[in-house]
């Protein structure tokens, strides 16, 4: 089984965040893939490493020029088929959690979850889509969360992590119609993984029905199958773990 079947043989794929549990998952599922030929490893940790398929390197998501950089070091393979953007903040030490209420909200805090989860994507969108392959179906795609879905917003809270997924999904709609108009088989869209037993979820899911929470091997699996059966038409979209979209 081929989770890339839809793309250009020998694709060439990026996983971005590959050092964190739904990243690393991604990129050994894609790896182990007949059809991929380079698996181009980005993460804070990446050091430059090769090891057959894999290639790694660091990427600073608060940095353009590294962003930039690690384009370039993604593109050396050639051409682009996929992209997934697997990274996130939602709590980081003891100065930035989820807001229970708008009392908890405090700018450099909102600052950085903004930071890491809409411009740092919307800075890889800008210099890895001109390096995608034209001609044929390629994907872009980011990790969002459902939380990010202001028509699904019933419960409120989260202020910073929801603005930031929310906005997240408008910066990828928006480039979505952008890059259409030049390579209309590219297909560029937000994902929501579900609720995987990860660093980032666990402070929040001991309430959570065993059969709710994902591990980081199904979660991935999910997701590429999910971008796998994509097609050009559903490009901008926002769709879930299991295929359905989800409301903006």
């Amino acid at each position: 089984m081929s989770f890339v079947s839809s793309l250009h043989p020998g694709a060439n794929v990026t996983v971005i965040g590959a050092s964190g549990a739904i990243g690393g998952a991604l990129v050994a599922l894609l790896e182990s893939d007949r059809h991929v030929s380079s698996v181009c490893a980005l993460s804070r940790n990446g050091s430059g490493r090769f090891h057959g398929k894999r290639r790694s390197m660091h990427i600073d998501l608060t940095s353009e020029q590294s962003i930039e950089e690690a384009a370039v070091f993604a593109s050396e393979k050639g051409p682009i088929d996929f992209v997934l953007v697997a990274t996130g903040m939602l709590h980081a030490g003891e100065g930035i959690r989820p807001e229970r209420s708008m009392r908890e909200l405090a700018a450099d805090s909102m600052a950085q979850v903004l930071s890491i989860n809409t411009i740092g994507p919307a800075l890889v969108a800008k210099h890895f889509l001109p390096r995608l392959r034209p001609g044929c179906k390629t994907v872009f795609a980011a990790l969002s969360a459902r939380v990010g879905s202001i028509g699904d917003n019933r419960l409120g809270g989260w202020t910073s992590y929801r603005a930031s997924k929310a906005a997240l999904n408008m910066v990828l709609k928006t480039l979505s119609i952008e890059q259409s108009r030049r390579w209309p088989e590219s297909v560029v869209v937000a994902l929501h993984p579900g609720t995987v037993d990860t660093e980032l979820s666990r402070p929040f899911t001991r309430r959570l029905a065993k059969e709710s929470l994902f591990s980081p091997e199904t979660a991935a699996s999910r997701l590429l199958k999910v971008t796998d059966n994509l097609q050009p038409r559903d490009t901008g979209g926002f769709y879930a773990w299991d295929g359905r979209p989800i409301p903006f």
